[in-house]
């Protein structure tokens, strides 16, 4: 096994391309709890290029049926980011100021365990805070969309540092 870096252009690329619309290579859950969490393993699979198909621990989707956890669950993402050791992305919570295009935030509404949403950064200022990350994301479509324009409960920053091959 080997590291290669993360493709952020690539993955943002994806996220313009398809966030006001759907790729038909994937299942849209907007009418089942939402899209977001399977929009942002899209962006991020465009961005490594590989899945990890363990079946409890892992990261992939073959159709709507056969898909982990981690692909479509907001914490089910979050839990496979921090902790993969073997195949695919792998990545680190951090602070907003290490943040990237091509990285994900959370999002929790209600409750400080249990997070709700998963969009994509696509653009940052020269040092990333909260007043200058732009986000794409489903569930509600949006692309450019300000992430200070939310009103999130609790927040938290996964900096995607690489990909196992």
């Amino acid at each position: 096994m080997y590291i290669v870096d993360y493709n952020r252009d690539k993955a943002v690329e994806y996220a313009h391309k398809w966030a006001f619309k759907r790729n038909p290579r994937y299942y849209d859950f907007s009418n089942l709890g939402g899209d977001c969490t399977n929009f942002a393993s899209q962006v991020i699979y465009a961005g490594s290029h590989t899945m990890n198909y363990h079946p409890v621990n892992g990261w992939y989707y073959i159709n709507a049926d056969n898909r982990s956890p981690s692909w479509t669950g907001v914490d089910f993402l979050y839990n496979f980011l921090i902790n993969n050791t073997t195949r695919g992305p792998f990545g680190e919570q951090t602070d907003v100021k290490d943040i990237q295009p091509g990285d994900i935030v959370q999002l929790s509404f209600h409750l400080p365990n249990k997070f709700d949403h998963s969009p994509v950064v696509v653009k940052t200022g020269p040092v990333p805070d909260i007043s200058n990350i732009e986000i794409a994301a489903h569930s509600i479509d949006r692309d450019y969309y300000p992430l200070k324009e939310y009103n999130w409960k609790y927040i938290r920053f996964i900096h995607i540092t690489g990909v196992y091959k």
